[in-house]
């Protein structure tokens, strides 16, 4: 079968005829029908996260954001039968450890990132594997469009699980939101759903745009005010501040921005990863978090369970992820997408669905 190859940390990737996956006796191999392209395998290309202990190696298959129908059920799968279309979390949990039995899959202390690893290809390939397929494949709904469940992906997700499940959005809370890209649009879609006032924030008029189209009732263009969290505060009643602010980018720049973009007592909610530049780690206004009681969220992924939400939602029109889709491509494109991402200029979320 035909797939995208990781030769290197930026040594560009090439479609190479592989063998198909096999398929586990608790797994499955899906046909692919769509995945999207994700900021998370550019950083992966550039040989970040070593410092979360992931190494890529040449040969690997990335591709997290699947969509696909079942061609091949291992024996012991009980709830997954071929032909059922299914999507797949990026971050693949046993469903046996602590986390998984109080509901927090996406923490699970075996985590198998999906396209990270050897031994879990993705799905920049014709076919892909699902491991514990009871436990990770998700049922898709057949009202729903690949390309659109697609690019719920790991930033629909990730923003999805962390704006409606680990801070704190009342109708009306103002929320604000810095960086607009995939994931960052991701979170304005979703807690515009949840009846906030989002103010999102971003260097690009483009990716601006369209978070006023899919919620944000306030832009700022970080380029034209001298101080971000100052003009955020100034959407503000009294100037006070946010309830919510996001860092959907994970530079040093958008984190500080966001955590004093805040009210009293307001929360931070970070999803969005850092580069080789921070290597994890960024300095924080610590003793103005804790006079003022500022929170700080991380979220990572989403445990399966919260599928059933977001597929109940799409289809009630209450979000449509498949607005945040800003192109299709092919396999053979793959490559460049991912490397064109070093111009930080992708707008929206580009989802393969031709292989």
């Amino acid at each position: 079968m035909r797939a995208v190859v990781f030769q290197g940390p930026e040594e560009p990737m090439t479609v190479e005829e592989v063998d198909r996956p096999d398929c586990d006796d608790d797994g499955i191999v899906v046909e692919t029908e769509a995945c999207g392209v994700c900021r998370s395998d550019w950083h992966a290309w550039k040989g970040d996260w070593d410092w979360l202990g992931l190494m890529m190696k040449p040969g690997l298959i990335f591709g997290h954001e699947p969509c696909g129908k079942v061609v091949e059920v291992g024996p012991e799968v009980e709830n997954i039968s071929e032909g059922d279309r299914i999507t797949a979390p990026f971050n693949m949990s046993d469903g046996t450890c602590p986390h998984c039995l109080q509901g927090r899959a996406n923490i699970c202390e075996r985590s198998v990132p999906m396209g990270f690893l050897s031994f879990q290809p993705g799905a920049y390939a014709e076919e892909f594997p699902v491991r514990v397929a009871d436990q990770n494949a998700i049922k898709v709904p057949d009202s729903l469009d690949p390309v659109d469940v697609a690019g719920l992906g790991c930033r629909f997700a990730t923003a999805f699980h962390g704006i409606s499940h680990r801070v704190d959005i009342d109708p009306g809370d103002t929320v604000a939101v810095h960086g607009c890209g995939g994931v960052g649009l991701s979170a304005i879609m979703t807690a515009d759903a949840l009846g906030a006032r989002v103010i999102a924030v971003d260097l690009d008029d483009r990716s601006l745009e369209m978070a006023a189209e899919i919620g944000a009732e306030t832009t700022i263009n970080a380029a034209e005010v001298k101080d971000v969290p100052q003009a955020v505060k100034g959407y503000t009643e009294r100037s006070r501040g946010v309830a919510v602010s996001v860092d959907a980018l994970g530079i040093e720049e958008t984190c500080r921005n966001s955590v004093n973009s805040l009210n009293k007592g307001g929360q931070h909610l970070q999803i969005g990863m850092t580069t080789a530049d921070e290597g994890g780690e960024i300095p924080l206004p610590i003793d103005m978090m804790v006079q003022d009681e500022r929170e700080f969220y991380g979220s990572y992924g989403m445990p399966p369970h919260e599928y059933d939400e977001i597929f109940s939602m799409m289809e009630a029109g209450k979000i449509d992820p498949g607005k945040i889709v800003s192109e299709t491509i092919s396999l053979s494109e793959v490559p460049k997408k991912v490397a064109a991402m070093d111009e930080f200029d992708t707008v929206g979320i580009p989802v393969c669905n031709e292989f």
